[in-house]
């Protein structure tokens, strides 16, 4: 058996069929781990998102921006962006059901001492910390609040995270680290415009996995959401987004033993 972890799909079907076949993926004998952003930018959201849930026993979804965004447009409480490409799934016959098993994926996932999530950490939360977090979201986007939760996390500007914080400020605070960071500035807050390489990010700005000591540092995390700074392979965090949806790479990780498998992305985005 071999674990794998795979970088963002954003609908990019056909690329993501070339990996599986590269990576001689079997279902039932090898687990996959996929950093979210499983829809949006490419041309077959609704076969990647049935492809997932037809193999729901062997593969662990982690929920991304663009994920949380098709919930919202479904929801009607979303508009319409201008690139997105979410047709195919709002218009299709299972729409409710495939809709249904996304609101039941996770924000963080943990076994042993790897962990995966979409975007990155707030540098003062444990690993321990960061699973009740998540929790604390997972359980509302499954309960009858999921509206608020997916309006909160719709809404540019992050919250100061505070244990104190309550309600859709404390959601959307938490939702900032899960499925937006990248930068983090001096104080630990989340940098919201920023999403180019860290080698030209503004001044007082750190990658956030590169903080000084964060908690969470008694694990490896796999992340994603990340175009810029591509595959980036450090002693406590592997970022896999090569940017498949923009003609780059699509990745996975063997995590056992650190080998990268890659295809060229065959998509273009709109």
């Amino acid at each position: 058996m071999a674990r794998y972890a795979v970088g963002d799909i954003q609908g990019c079907m056909t690329s993501f069929e070339r990996l599986l076949a590269v990576i001689e993926f079997q279902p039932g004998r090898d687990d996959l781990w996929l950093v979210g952003d499983l829809v949006n930018r490419g041309p077959r959201s609704l076969d990647v998102l049935k492809w997932a849930k037809e193999h729901d026993s062997c593969v662990t979804v982690v929920l991304g921006n663009h994920d949380l965004h098709l919930l919202a447009r479904a929801a009607g409480i979303a508009p319409e962006k201008k690139r997105d490409t979410l047709g195919d799934v709002l218009g299709a016959p299972d729409a409710g059901p495939l809709l249904a098993w996304l609101r039941r994926r996770s924000f963080f996932h943990v076994v042993g001492d790897q962990a995966l999530v979409h975007a990155g950490l707030h540098p003062g939360w444990t690993v321990a910390m960061a699973r009740s977090y998540a929790a604390e979201l997972e359980d509302v986007l499954r309960s009858a609040q999921y509206l608020e939760l997916l309006t909160a996390a719709a809404t540019a500007q992050p919250v100061r995270w505070d244990n104190s914080l309550t309600g859709p400020d404390r959601w959307r605070s938490l939702l900032a680290y899960f499925v937006r960071v990248r930068m983090l500035k001096s104080d630990g807050r989340v940098d919201p415009d920023y999403d180019g390489h860290p080698s030209t990010a503004p001044a007082n700005t750190v990658a956030w996995f590169a903080y000084p000591d964060p908690a969470w540092h008694t694990h490896t995390i796999t992340f994603g959401h990340w175009a810029a700074l591509g595959l980036d392979l450090g002693p406590r965090h592997q970022g896999l987004d090569t940017g498949c949806v923009w003609g780059r790479q699509l990745t996975a990780l063997r995590l056992d033993d650190k080998q990268v498998f890659q295809v060229k992305g065959v998509e273009a985005a709109s």
